[in-house]
């Protein structure tokens, strides 16, 4: 069976791969799979729900995606809301100059950057909504993290992470509803909510 693509992204990807890279002999290796059309994960169908909620209502018109990795959260961001001012922050090279390809191709509502959410300089309440997830387990400063989210954000911040031990060596950090509640409340945000997904945690923190 022919493998399918989130079409909109793939297209955008191959022509801004081919005008950052041509025929260079150095170019890094096409990663086009992971536009592949599949179904979305529990923790981001969740997020992209609320999403839908407030989007509408004007209460979301920019985006600022913590941590976006392989895109399993941001490029069905962009397929659902493909308006939708969107900053991707990154502290690996590679993934923002894979995200830098998709923003060259076409997608210029997104905006890749490489730097570290805890120490990012950008103007305070610079977006409406700030997405953490599967991110803040990797980091050693959770009050840094927390602080600077709080300091960026307009009116949500929308965190997940893993809710039971596994043997990721990265996942230095496990958090329980109350950890997550304390941490926020006590940066800033007036109110916290939680849903229910298997193996995760999923909080919206409203400023």
């Amino acid at each position: 069976m022919e493998q399918q693509y989130i079409t909109y992204l793939s297209d955008a990807y191959l022509r801004g791969y081919a005008l950052r890279y041509g025929s260079r002999s150095d170019a890094p290796e096409m990663k086009l799979h992971y536009f592949k059309l599949k179904e979305d994960l529990p923790r981001v169908q969740r997020v992209l729900s609320f999403l839908h909620g407030i989007i509408p209502a004007g209460q979301c018109r920019s985006l600022l995606d913590v941590g976006s990795g392989r895109g399993v959260f941001l490029f069905p961001l962009l397929r659902d809301f493909p308006n939708l001012e969107v900053t991707s922050l990154d502290i690996l090279p590679h993934r923002v100059e894979l995200l830098q390809c998709l923003h060259d191709g076409g997608i210029t509502n997104l905006h890749p950057l490489w730097a570290d959410i805890c120490n990012w300089d950008a103007q305070d309440k610079s977006f409406d909504v700030v997405t953490m997830l599967e991110v803040m387990e990797h980091i050693p400063d959770t009050q840094a993290v927390v602080r600077n989210a709080v300091r960026l954000a307009r009116n949500y911040i929308i965190v997940s992470v893993p809710s039971k031990p596994d043997d990721n060596p990265e996942h230095i950090h496990l958090f329980s509803n109350e950890d997550l509640q304390t941490l926020f409340l006590s940066n800033g945000c007036s109110d916290v909510k939680f849903m229910s997904v298997t193996n995760h945690r999923v909080m919206v923190a409203k400023l």
